[in-house]
């Protein structure tokens, strides 16, 4: 890393783009901070900022190819990526927000037997008690796979992460879970 010690950040990316981590190494040790504390000022909290950072500088070891010098500096293009990852997890939470509301109405709507009831709002909390044990990431895969059904390879695509990224992602969700089902028992 010390032969990138004074090398531009536009050199770094230049090289990210061919695919030099060790120029990822020296990028990722100048702006992960830096991209922290950015998505903390834009409101991101404690580990969901950590974890979005993370993303973010995944996100520009993929995309240094599409950088352009021309067009602008490599710290603003770094900035610009995490502003626009921040308003992506803005728009999914409100997405799934609005997915919560519509199944409460659903639920609230229907003739169901007050043992029924009782039961499945018990259900539900335990289920949010085990979910609320996950990251960000892992509940974003396990919801993506299981609540709505999608496969593997379209959560990759979907969340542009490697297919490895998503399958290690929810099998350690799984861990997590299972172990708190298993508290339950």
């Amino acid at each position: 890393m010390e032969q990138f010690h004074d090398a531009t950040d536009e050199a770094l990316l230049l090289r990210i783009s061919s695919g030099d981590r060790v120029a990822f190494a020296a990028l990722f040790g100048r702006y992960a901070t830096k991209v922290k504390g950015y998505l903390i000022r834009l409101g991101a909290r404690g580990a969901a900022a950590e974890d979005l950072a993370q993303d973010v500088m995944v996100s520009i070891w993929r995309r240094a190819g599409s950088f352009d010098a021309t067009k602008a500096k490599a710290s603003t293009w770094i900035f610009v990526v995490t502003r626009n990852a921040w308003i992506d997890r803005l728009r999914r939470e409100k997405v799934e927000l609005a997915y919560r509301k519509t199944l409460i109405e659903v639920d609230e709507s229907s003739d169901e037997r007050p043992d029924d009831a009782s039961e499945r709002v018990e259900t539900e909390a335990q289920m949010q008690a085990a979910m609320a044990l996950l990251s960000e990431d892992q509940k974003q895969v396990v919801r993506l796979s299981f609540f709505e059904d999608r496969p593997h390879s379209e959560i990759a695509e979907r969340l542009s992460l490697p297919l490895g990224t998503v399958k290690s992602r929810l099998r350690l969700a799984l861990v997590k879970l299972r172990a708190h089902w298993e508290q339950l028992q």
